[in-house]
């Protein structure tokens, strides 16, 4: 495995590691449950796909017609 690839992996290993230490430390601190509020939810959810499905939309190359004749 490259050198590069093998520091990737390791970065990301450990990112991984440092949410799951501060995941750990939070519900130690709060140990009640979060209320949960629907609307909250489902915007957290659903909200970052429809956000990336419109930037996709918007940079998605559109081809022009080619050969067609206009109605002028």
């Amino acid at each position: 495995m490259p050198l590069a690839k093998l520091r990737n992996v390791l970065r990301s290993w450990a990112l991984a590691l440092a949410v799951s230490a501060a995941l750990v430390a939070a519900g130690e601190r709060w140990p009640e449950p979060l209320v949960i509020n629907p609307a909250l939810v489902w915007s957290l959810v659903l909200g970052p796909p429809a956000l990336m499905a419109v930037v996709l939309l918007l940079r998605w190359p559109v081809p022009e017609a080619e050969g067609r004749e206009s109605n002028d």
